[in-house]
């Protein structure tokens, strides 16, 4: 996503247009999962010790919250932060 050039009136710039790069991968580089438990994150997912997710009603509640978050998340870009 960035790219760095060296010398006089160097830095960093973006090596891809801001609209195309997704709130949600930016905090996933960074932060990595977006789901506040890891029994539902889509790509970083863990059981939870002695849970049964079957029959955890906070499980389907965070799924709820994950899903939410993400369709926010997936629906705007870095692009959106400027305006």
């Amino acid at each position: 996503m960035l790219d760095s050039k060296k010398g006089k009136g160097g830095g960093y710039f973006f090596k891809v247009d801001p609209s195309s790069i997704k709130m949600a991968k930016i905090i996933r580089l960074i932060d990595g999962p977006i789901a506040m438990l890891p029994c539902v994150s889509l790509y970083f997912y863990e059981r939870c010790k002695n849970c049964n997710e079957k029959h955890c009603g906070l499980h389907d509640v965070m799924v709820q919250v994950r899903d939410a978050t993400l369709s926010i998340l997936e629906n705007r870009t870095l692009a959106d932060l400027r305006d």
